[in-house]
């Protein structure tokens, strides 16, 4: 059972490696960036609101994610093999209702694995990627507001001690070995 949480900027490879890990070990992949895209696709009440916050490159209000992921985190999938948290927690408030949520549930975290890659490789590798949201300006206010609100939880999963720190440059298999020998899997 694996139960961890990818951090690091947007375009930091959290979403790749994320899914990597998860379809070679069975593991729920929670994505709350797929499912926040897939609600304004849908046009259902949730995605009209997140729609107007993405738009600007704003984060989607706390109460609206913690209710999705404590539904996501409730499935029958989850409770059998773990899970991996990608794009969540965002901010401190966010953090401690993960750790509320998970402590209910019985499924302590076993790692926050973050991705460390600078502003200036984040602003080639999100323009590379052509999505019509992904403007230079855009991006740059992203950064922003992942430095202001996300950075914090750096220090928060230090402290606790489950932060693992890994540089996301470079090939994409050697950043995967990293992450699973940090994990304890045997690749």
């Amino acid at each position: 059972m694996i139960r961890v949480v990818f951090l690091g900027p947007p375009g930091a490879g959290k979403g790749t490696q994320a899914v990597r890990i998860a379809e070679k070990y069975n593991v729920p992949h929670i994505s709350t960036g797929d499912i926040l895209r897939a609600a304004v696709k849908e046009g259902t009440e949730l995605g009209k609101i997140a729609k107007e916050y993405m738009d600007k490159g704003e984060l989607v209000p706390d109460e609206i994610i913690i209710g999705i992921i404590k539904d996501r985190l409730s499935q029958e999938d989850v409770k059998e093999n773990g899970f991996i948290l990608d794009g969540f927690p965002r901010t401190l408030p966010q953090a401690e209702a993960l750790d509320k949520m998970l402590e209910e549930l019985g499924m302590p975290l076993d790692k926050v694995i973050y991705l460390n890659v600078d502003d200036e490789e984040i602003v080639k590798r999100l323009l590379a990627r052509g999505r019509a949201d992904d403007t230079e300006d855009v991006i740059r206010n992203r950064l922003k507001v992942y430095r202001e609100q996300t950075s914090p939880l750096i220090d928060y999963y230090t402290k606790k001690g489950l932060l693992v720190e890994i540089n996301g440059v470079g090939d994409i298999d050697e950043i995967t070995k990293k992450i699973e020998e940090n994990l304890g899997l045997n690749g």
